[in-house]
């Protein structure tokens, strides 16, 4: 490559640098790995679910809550888990019922790692087999047969486990 090629092959470069700039500044806004704000990060396949104690790899049904005068974060690998686990709770965490408490679940329609955060109080739920066999998964919007979350919450206490 001559001299000329060179310079003309770096200053394509260059400007082609100078281009992705803007791409990167926008993407830089993003919170960490598209986590909403406020949740904390799930180590897949690391962390477990107090309530059942399996490991949390199910990025479709995980859910993680969020409050108190602690700032407690707790993570689960169903949203059954997490339902029983509030119930349980109540009493000695009375914060749990508190609008104040964040909580997130999983959009079942999440692709690859890819995970669309929903608060629990506003998806909808349809019936798919889940981790711990509560068999409710969240979606966006209402879909022939779902429900919200108070309805789901009473199917999945009725049910037990």
């Amino acid at each position: 490559m001559c001299k000329t090629e060179r310079r003309s092959f770096l200053g394509r470069m260059l400007a082609g640098s100078f281009m992705l700039t803007p791409l990167a500044v926008a993407l830089s806004g993003c919170s960490k790995s598209g986590w909403p704000e406020g949740m904390v990060e799930i180590k897949w396949d690391r962390e477990t679910c107090p309530r059942c104690s399996m490991v949390i790899s199910d990025r479709r049904f995980a859910a993680e809550l969020r409050g108190g005068p602690k700032d407690t974060v707790i993570k689960f690998d169903d949203i059954g888990c997490m339902t029983f686990w509030i119930r349980d709770k109540l009493k000695d965490m009375p914060w749990l019922a508190d609008a104040a408490t964040r909580m997130w679940v999983a959009d079942s329609n999440s692709k690859g790692k890819e995970v669309i955060w929903l608060d629990p109080r506003k998806a909808q739920f349809i019936t798919k087999t889940s981790p711990m066999g509560y068999n409710f998964a969240a979606v966006t919007y209402p879909q022939m047969g779902s429900m919200d979350f108070e309805s789901m919450r009473q199917h999945v206490l009725a049910k037990g486990k």
